[in-house]
């Protein structure tokens, strides 16, 4: 009997060692798809405009059956302004899970990332730049001011006013906004949250004066009469119920914007068949009417899709640029 069970152990052993050796060379030689739970990390809280990028894209993936029929599990990483999250990606091995992990990756994420710490976008593998976010600032109905005059005449009367929101390019466009009004931050500080959902809840309690959001997480709120577009960080007015919001340089001041751009990566060990199939992934979902309408159009973005390629060239370029504004050589 034990001579037996033996030889049926050895039997199962080697089986299971020429199934993996098959997969991986399957894997290494051919087409790559998903054979397991795919980690979408996220690093803002749920409900900000990163959540709802993420969420839109997942869903339709699933609904076009473009997973292989395999689940997506979103991650929320957000300790450390998100910098626990990005860094963890950018620290997986090869293999199986980093072939089956992607990240929520935003200029807002790169800003702070190379700016604080080490880590920087080559340490990722860019899969698929998706759109393009703007900017506006709101009151709530709690709030003192009712518009963009009472803000400018308040702050010309030496005032003192507090603007919130989320972190990385919302910082920039109030650094930016400050910068051109000729205010310090003193007068007009900053108060940052996790994600934009956090400042939301924020100003319906009435706890600071002014919020900068991006449409995708605002826009309900708008609809719901909670908080009031009163200005566009922008070259022009927004469409749809943000048109009301005047941009600044209808106040004689040069316009501010500070574009997001919303995109996916991935580790950087990621096999190139795993690149191909998701970047050709999120060129099929860019391409829906689901995004097109139901995202683009609803949440006021500008559509632009990016191969993993051209969007490696675009993030080394950007990455280059920002750290030479702030005076980094790398």
């Amino acid at each position: 009997m034990r001579k037996i069970a033996l030889v049926l152990t050895m039997a199962l052993l080697v089986s299971v060692a020429v199934f993996a050796g098959a997969q991986a060379e399957a894997q290494a030689g051919g087409a790559f798809t998903p054979s397991k739970n795919i980690d979408w990390y996220v690093t803002s809280s749920p409900g900000g405009g990163s959540d709802i990028f993420t969420r839109t894209i997942m869903d339709i993936a699933v609904a076009k059956d473009l997973l292989n029929g395999q689940n997506v599990v979103v991650q929320y990483k957000t300790d450390g302004a998100g910098e626990v999250g990005r860094l963890l990606v950018s620290q997986i091995k090869a293999g199986v899970q980093a072939d089956h992990t992607l990240l929520t990756f935003n200029s807002g994420d790169l800003m702070p990332m190379v700016k604080n710490t080490n880590n920087r976008f080559e340490n990722f593998q860019p899969i698929a730049h998706m759109a393009v976010d703007k900017h506006l600032i709101f009151v709530g109905e709690m709030s003192k001011y009712k518009s963009f005059e009472e803000v400018l005449a308040a702050l010309k009367r030496g005032e003192r006013m507090v603007l919130g929101g989320s972190k990385g390019d919302d910082i920039a466009c109030h650094a930016a906004l400050i910068s051109e009004l000729g205010v310090s931050q003193d007068q007009l500080s900053y108060i940052a949250h996790d994600a934009t959902s956090g400042a939301i809840t924020a100003i319906l309690g009435g706890h600071f004066d002014l919020l900068i959001s991006k449409p995708a997480a605002a826009s309900q709120y708008v609809e719901a009469g909670k908080i009031t577009p009163i200005l566009a960080l922008s070259t022009s007015r927004f469409p749809g119920n943000l048109n009301s919001a005047p941009t600044l340089s209808e106040f004689g001041y040069k316009n501010v914007e500070v574009p997001n751009w919303r995109s996916i990566v991935a580790p950087k060990t990621m096999s190139a068949e795993a690149v191909a199939y998701w970047t050709d992934v999120f060129k099929k979902v860019s391409e829906t009417e689901e995004w097109n309408k139901g995202y683009i159009e609803k949440q006021k973005l500008v559509p632009d899709y990016m191969d993993a390629a051209t969007f490696t060239a675009y993030g080394m370029n950007f990455q280059k640029e920002y750290l030479a504004s702030i005076g980094k050589d790398k």
